[in-house]
C-alpha cells in the first residue's frame, strides 16, 4: 500500500474556560517529504524524521508554552492524501 510522509507545523488549540478548558494538538500541512510503497519503511522513515526534528528543535520554545509563536514541526504518515490541517473537524 502507498504511504505518504508529510511535514506539519504544530500548534495547540485552547477551548477556553467556557468550554471546559481543553487543549488539543493541531497541525498545518507544510510539504510532502516522501512516498513509500511499503508501510514498514514509511513508519521507519517517520520515526527517523521525528528523531532528527527532536534533536534540531530541542532549544525551541515548547508548543505548550504561552510564548510559543510557531516553528515546531513533526512528520506523519498517511495512507491517502495528507490533510491540510488536523484535526479536520472544528472544535466544539
Amino acid at each position: 500500500m502507498r504511504s505518504i510522509l508529510a511535514f506539519y507545523e504544530m500548534d495547540v488549540e485552547y477551548g477556553g474556560p467556557e468550554n471546559g478548558g481543553w487543549y488539543r494538538d493541531t497541525g498545518t500541512f507544510v510539504r510532502v517529504l516522501a512516498l513509500h510503497f511499503d508501510d514498514r519503511t514509511a513508519i521507519l522513515a517517520q520515526r527517523r524524521a521525528n528523531r532528527l526534528l527532536d534533536r534540531l528543535q530541542q532549544h525551541r520554545t515548547p508548543i505548550t508554552s504561552p510564548a510559543y509563536v510557531g516553528g515546531r514541526f513533526r512528520a506523519f504518515t498517511f495512507s491517502g492524501l495528507p490533510p491540510a490541517r488536523f484535526p479536520a473537524e472544528p472544535a466544539r
